[in-house]
């Protein structure tokens, strides 16, 4: 599936609140930048897929998602070229601070960047709680040997990397393409050779969805996290129910605020799914604890 110019964004109706029924919600996946970074976000996404339909500020995403209900935000951000890092740890470490207890926000550092180590230990040491990367805006490659004291870092910290290594949703607009440098079996490599390293693929992995399904069961030191798939938006062939799922290896995330549909959208489908009680706790909160450390 690639991402194309005028892909549909819907003003679909939104309620003010968490739906009924579900347990407390952390929201795994929510994108912060600082203004300028985020106005050339919204523009690409303007250009080469669909109108976000939430134009807010970091204080803004964070003060919407935690006045109607979300217990948690993992705040996610991504450095797109080397440089630019350390500012960026810098600002997000400065606004989780205010937000003690209810934003826990994640280190970027550009694959391959000079003093990539000392750049995440810094971000560590300043209450970072673990490591965004996107391989298709970054172009790195997973098993390439630069990676590998990243990883060491994380693990040696004991911190939780969220890497979108899935091939999907891809774009021509990308100075990478990511079928060349993303798979469930690139991934694979990670996870043996790092047993001690968490690791979340956001999408739950997309279009390798039952590799990735599979990898789960395969691998303690594996997540996944739903955002956008569980909604209609995208079309996925034979995707599996949630309830078909290793329940303790998924965590909810929205993709807030950079989405072309309401926020609740994914959150209406998890309270009509048809699943234990135990499971949807796992989904919506329990796991993203886990893997997050919330409670040390």
């Amino acid at each position: 599936m690639t991402l194309k110019p005028q892909m549909p964004s819907f003003d679909d109706e939104e309620d003010s609140k968490v739906p009924s029924g579900l347990p407390p919600v952390i929201d795994a996946h929510v994108h912060v930048f600082p203004s300028s970074i985020f106005s050339a976000i919204r523009k690409w996404f303007d250009e080469h897929a669909w109108h976000i339909r939430y134009q807010m500020s970091t204080s803004e995403v964070f003060e919407f998602l935690l006045s109607r209900g979300i217990k948690n935000i993992i705040a996610l951000q991504y450095a797109h070229k080397p440089g630019i890092a350390r500012q960026l740890n810098t600002y997000l470490a400065k606004k989780c601070r205010k937000y003690h207890g209810q934003v826990t926000g994640m280190a970027t550092v550009f694959p391959g960047e000079r003093d990539a180590e000392a750049i995440l230990q810094e971000a560590f040491d300043d209450g970072l709680s673990g490591l965004k990367l996107h391989a298709h805006v970054q172009c790195f490659d997973m098993n390439s040997e630069y990676m590998y004291p990243i990883y060491e870092c994380c693990s040696e910290y004991g911190k939780p990397i969220v890497m979108h290594v899935g091939r999907e949703p891809k774009s021509e607009a990308y100075s990478c393409d990511p079928y060349e440098l993303c798979s469930a079996e690139r991934l694979e490599r990670v996870l043996r050779d790092f047993p001690d390293l968490k690791i979340c693929v956001p999408h739950l992995g997309f279009d390798e969805i039952y590799a990735y399904k599979n990898l789960i069961e395969k691998y303690d030191n594996l997540w996944l996290d739903t955002t956008m798939v569980i909604t209609d938006y995208f079309s996925i062939e034979g995707k599996p129910p949630l309830s078909h799922y290793r329940a303790d290896r998924i965590m909810y995330g929205s993709d807030f605020p950079n989405i072309p549909y309401a926020w609740d959208r994914e959150l209406k489908e998890l309270a009509k799914a048809d699943m234990p009680e135990d499971a949807l706790e796992k989904i919506c909160f329990k796991n993203a604890e886990a893997f997050f450390s919330l409670h040390k």
